[in-house]
């Protein structure tokens, strides 16, 4: 499903993000990516992603080589992905139903479609009678539930999240981990970034550690 061969991210100064990392992720999977801030997990994901291209190296994603994709063919590759913000990114003067419905307008979805599709994700997520308000009169819970909806709402084959319970308290960091771990259980390969130990030893699943940019385990 995901596969990074020798990947090495460089900015400016020959400061390098990554470096020489090879990690494979296997259709369905439940993943962890941790490290201390700065170790990485944020550029790897975007990677991943395809919203950054590796200084080296090479990367698979759904069975296919980016570095070989055409550039006009990479968004509809996307489609098939999610990605949940730490910062959420909700559009604060957009109402909940809008802040999902977004990325199905974008993708071209019918109106009537999205409407099912949007309604059907935030009755999974218990946002339904929240659906009508703006993000500055949600919880912190309630914004980060809305940011996974806009990721779900794709039915994407592949959710990827950044650090997605770095501003929640510890209940709903749990509750928050274990609404992915249901998306994952339907099928859906799931990689989260995260620095919290406990929560990830919790859980139990396969860890991938990175320590400056290198893998650490």
């Amino acid at each position: 499903m995901i596969q990074l061969f020798h990947v090495s991210k460089r900015f400016a100064g020959d400061i390098y993000a990554l470096k020489d990392v090879t990690v494979k992720v296997e259709k369905g999977e439940f993943l962890f990516i941790t490290g201390p801030s700065g170790a990485g997990k944020t550029t790897l994901l975007k990677i991943m992603f395809g919203a950054l291209n590796p200084t080296e190296g090479s990367f698979i994603i759904d069975g296919r080589n980016y570095s070989r994709i055409p550039h006009g063919e990479i968004p509809a590759l996307r489609k098939r992905m999610g990605f949940v913000f730490q910062d959420f990114k909700l559009l604060p003067n957009k109402t909940v139903f809008e802040n999902v419905a977004l990325a199905l307008k974008v993708m071209g979805v019918g109106r009537r479609d999205i409407k099912n599709r949007v309604l059907r994700v935030l009755g999974y997520l218990k946002l339904q009678h929240r659906m009508n308000f703006c993000p500055p009169a949600l919880s912190g819970g309630e914004q980060q539930r809305v940011a996974i909806a806009r990721a779900l709402v794709k039915e994407p084959a592949i959710i990827l999240a950044d650090e997605p319970t770095g501003n929640l308290d510890p209940e709903l960091s749990v509750n928050t981990i274990e609404l992915f771990r249901d998306v994952n259980s339907r099928g859906t390969t799931v990689v989260i970034a995260s620095h919290d130990r406990g929560l990830i030893e919790r859980f139990g699943r396969r860890t991938v550690g990175l320590v400056d940019g290198r893998i650490a385990n």
